[in-house]
């Protein structure tokens, strides 16, 4: 979307059309004398205009989640960033003396028209505050008037009421100026009986008019389009009757077809739909989230399935967030840990601290590049959320330094194998759970039968007609797992684990909900009684 403002822009300027205008600096002073004295016009050049400016607002539903009604932080965000990026004055000022643009008759050209009424009261009251002072002066000046008092009284009583309207006007300014808009509406959701407050709806909508109105007279003043879009992120994580408020807020806010509004509504579905069904906001809807969604949203993008160069580079992200674990850094720490390891005094402090750590080093650089690296199978094994992508990244560093710890170097597992147990887990908890407290179960129950020579794939197969027994009440569980044939491919083609490397890996396994497996167990326990 920037690139596109620059591109009109550009554009703009070489069809030779005038430059745009900047609220700010000199543009100030210049924008303050339109606003108090002239009335923007909406011409046919106007809405010719090509050029534009996306003013970008995220607002991140999870931090007004303990707020009583989230839309009333939507709305507060709303008018914060509309206030931060134009300025207290202009908008403080539009409030007192500003004018919503009307359209022109016509072909006329000409985007402002002299308030002929503002200049008339004006000059009128600066007439009467300068006959008053006159007035005034001569009662209290004149050797021969001074005894008159009804012309002191007439000109005080003049000059004091064209005085306090003039006072009056300035004073509404700096209150505007003083209290912004997101104060004026957490006063009122502060108030103790807002929710039965007559009319506090209109009261939101009035000050949300106010700001369209704004960017109407903006949109003149700085000669291009002016879009405000709000990026909606986290609202799966909030409880469903604030979803639902939210999207009765984005409706009041698009409610008027010239909004200059494009909402950005970041969530999944899944999370979302359940939500909105559990609210009273789908009376008519035969309670269908879905038809809800198909209704509110104008233009559906369902992100479709990342491929394998973009799932690498939410790896190559993900790693770079963490400055301990870059993978170029890693990789020259590596490399200076062979060029210089003999050191010299300071090497000597701790030399079994040093010697696992560049082991460790050494390790955790290999798992990375074996993720990153297209032609390793186990790439292809990757999750395509973000969030999952960078549970593994940070997980994988632990997993290797506590199996560094328990078993050494010279244990049985790589860190390949390692890395790939942790995406194993990360993918398929459920499925996962289910095989080690099989295994963990045959181990207990007959010991003669020990299934360490097994592979973890067929100890699966073997006991996965009672987990399809126990599906109903692990419906939950199993949701979290990823695609079945994926499982079964990663577990017995590519990484065909065996019982004892399984058994090793499990003391060291930090990104498996331990509970599931207990869960399974009693359900196992109670299903053989």
């Amino acid at each position: 979307m920037r690139e596109e403002m620059a591109q009109r822009e550009a554009a703009e300027l070489l069809r030779g059309h005038r430059k745009p205008r900047s609220p700010h600096g000199w543009g100030l002073l210049e924008a303050l004398w339109l606003l108090a004295f002239y009335e923007p016009v909406v011409t046919e050049g106007h809405l010719r205009r090509k050029n534009l400016e996306f003013i970008f607002i995220r607002f991140s539903a999870w931090e007004f989640a303990g707020c009583d009604k989230l839309w009333a932080g939507l709305v507060t965000t709303l008018c914060h960033h509309i206030r931060q990026h134009f300025g207290a004055l202009p908008l403080s000022v539009f409030h007192v003396l500003g004018s919503r643009p009307r359209f022109a008759s016509g072909f006329s050209q000409r985007e402002w028209i002299l308030k002929t009424g503002t200049c008339l009261r004006l000059w009128g009251l600066l007439l009467v505050l300068g006959v008053g002072i006159a007035i005034l002066l001569v009662a209290l000046l004149v050797p021969g008037i001074k005894d008159h008092h009804a012309l002191k009284v007439v000109g005080s009583a003049v000059a004091s009421l064209s005085g306090s309207s003039l006072l009056l006007g300035a004073f509404s300014i700096l209150k505007n100026f003083l209290v912004s808009e997101k104060k004026k509406i957490e006063r009122l959701t502060n108030s103790e009986r807002f929710a039965g407050q007559l009319g506090f709806m209109s009261k939101i909508r009035g000050e949300v008019e106010v700001l369209v109105d704004f960017l109407a007279f903006m949109e003149v003043f700085e000669r291009r389009r002016l879009r405000v879009v709000l990026e909606i992120t986290s609202l799966d994580l909030c409880y469903p009757e604030k979803v639902a408020g939210v999207f009765n807020a984005m409706a009041t806010l698009l409610s008027d077809a010239n909004a200059p509004f494009i909402f950005l509504l970041a969530v999944d579905p899944s999370v979302i739909v359940p939500c909105l069904e559990q609210t009273g906001c789908m009376k008519g809807l035969a309670d269908n989230g879905y038809a809800y969604l198909n209704r509110a949203v104008s233009l559906p993008f369902s992100i479709p399935e990342t491929g394998a160069r973009s799932r690498l580079r939410s790896v190559e992200a993900a790693i770079q967030t963490r400055e301990d674990l870059m993978y170029r850094i890693i990789a020259g720490n590596v490399a200076k840990t062979r060029r210089g390891g003999h050191g010299g005094g300071g090497g000597r402090a701790a030399p079994g601290w040093r010697e696992a750590d560049s082991e460790a080093v050494a390790w955790i650089h290999e798992a990375f590049r074996c993720l990153h690296d297209g032609s390793d199978v186990l790439s292809r094994y990757l999750p395509e959320n973000g969030a999952n992508v960078r549970r593994i990244v940070n997980t994988i560093p632990i997993t290797l330094r506590l199996l560094l710890h328990r078993s050494g170097a010279s244990g049985i597992l790589s860190p390949r194998a390692a890395a790939a147990w942790v995406v194993l887990a990360d993918r398929w908890p459920c499925r996962l759970s289910w095989a080690l407290q099989c295994l963990e179960d045959a181990g207990q129950s007959v010991p003669a039968a020990d299934p360490s020579g097994k592979s973890l794939w067929s100890i699966f197969q073997e006991n996965v007609g009672e987990l399809s027994a126990l599906r109903q009440p692990l419906a939950k569980v199993l949701s979290l797992d990823g695609d079945p044939e994926l499982f079964q491919a990663f577990l017995a083609r590519d990484f065909p684990f065996g019982a004892g490397e399984a058994r090793e890996l499990l003391g060291v396994t930090v990104n498996l909900d331990h509970s599931i497996r207990r869960q399974m167990g009693l359900l196992r326990g109670l299903d053989r009684l």
